[in-house]
């Protein structure tokens, strides 16, 4: 398993790690199973955030008394200073530890940056120098932000959505992050659970120095993940010929299902029924054309239009017309007018 630099932080760290957001769908015995065996089988970051319910808790709960073995990762929401120390307390208290190895601010919409007017770079500044945060971190889901963060020189790692659904401007953006030596991980490394060939992932990714924060909750995501440690996967022409397959038939406006949208005003689940035709032809479809899913897709005609959805998207959709376009193409699989 390749080892890679998250850049001036120093983190020396297999290229395979633990994106713990799915953890908070499971029970803490088995997170713990899972956290614990992600460690044996040879992973050592482990990313989290205040956002993910009990995630931390169950962190805290896996690696009580064994904190110097990994890195921990957490982010915070928060908008003023005094949010901010509080999270950072709470996240802290969660993980029963007195530091964490990279904290960041959590999907911003802004560069925070000193003298700004926010007070939330010198939030982050303190607690560094009080050694509860030994490197300061960003994550952002826009790419015009994240640019900025990058020539900024402020941050020491930067978090932002990679995969080998990638723009030239995605892969720019992670060369100029190696340029300016900052860590780069990579979220949403499945592009919402989309992506399907593990192989495939991990190959476009060791092309790049990039950490990839995998989202695990079951056992068997876990053990494909971890048989990397044991297997050594690189780009070859077979892979590559698959990854452009795939990138025709998924580029272009999609969901990738991360639910920034969510709650919606009449009740539709935008995060699945925005991206239910590209789910349809990468799992059986039976799955989604039972009763309740075809309840759930119906719903999407009591839209009215409120633009909360669409407003929140870090990825800039037009989730409405997103939405009824999925419908239609739904319709269209049910009454036989297109094939699965």
């Amino acid at each position: 398993m390749r080892e890679i630099v998250l850049g001036k932080t120093g983190i020396k760290t297999p290229q395979n790690a633990f994106g713990a957001l799915p953890v908070q769908r499971v029970d803490m015995n088995m997170a713990v199973k899972l956290l614990r065996g992600a460690y044996e089988g040879g992973m050592r970051f482990f990313d989290t955030a205040r956002a993910y319910s009990d995630s931390e808790e169950k962190l805290g709960e896996a690696f009580d008394g064994m904190r110097d073995k990994i890195f921990i990762s957490s982010k915070t929401m928060a908008k003023t200073p005094e949010k901010f120390r509080e999270d950072l307390e709470t996240t802290l208290k969660n993980l029963r530890t007195d530091y964490l190895d990279i904290y960041q601010f959590h999907c911003v919409e802004r560069c925070y940056k000193p003298g700004d007017g926010t007070g939330m770079y010198e939030a982050m500044l303190e607690a560094k120098e009080q050694g509860k945060v030994r490197h300061i971190g960003i994550t952002a889901h826009l790419i015009g932000v994240a640019e900025e963060i990058v020539e900024s020189g402020l941050y020491e790692t930067l978090q932002f959505p990679f995969s080998y659904l990638a723009s030239e401007r995605d892969i720019e953006l992670v060369k100029k992050a190696k340029e300016a030596d900052m860590g780069f991980i990579a979220m949403k490394g499945l592009s919402g659970g989309l992506l399907t060939n593990s192989e495939a992932c991990m190959a476009f990714m060791s092309q790049y120095d990039a950490l990839p924060i995998w989202g695990i909750q079951r056992e068997e995501e876990l053990k494909e993940w971890l048989s990397f440690f044991e297997k050594d996967v690189e780009m070859t022409d077979e892979i590559r010929a698959f990854i452009e397959e795939d990138r025709k038939s998924l580029m272009g406006e999609f969901c990738r299902g991360c639910g920034y949208c969510m709650p919606c005003t009449v009740g539709i689940q935008i995060n699945n029924c925005a991206r239910m035709i590209q789910l349809i032809r990468r799992a059986p479809s039976a799955n989604f054309l039972s009763d309740e899913w075809k309840a759930n897709m119906f719903q999407i005609e009591d839209c009215v239009d409120c633009g909360l959805c669409k407003s929140r998207c870090p990825y800039g959709l037009d989730t409405p017309n997103l939405l009824r376009k999925n419908l239609a193409d739904y319709k269209d699989i049910l009454e036989g007018r297109a094939k699965v």
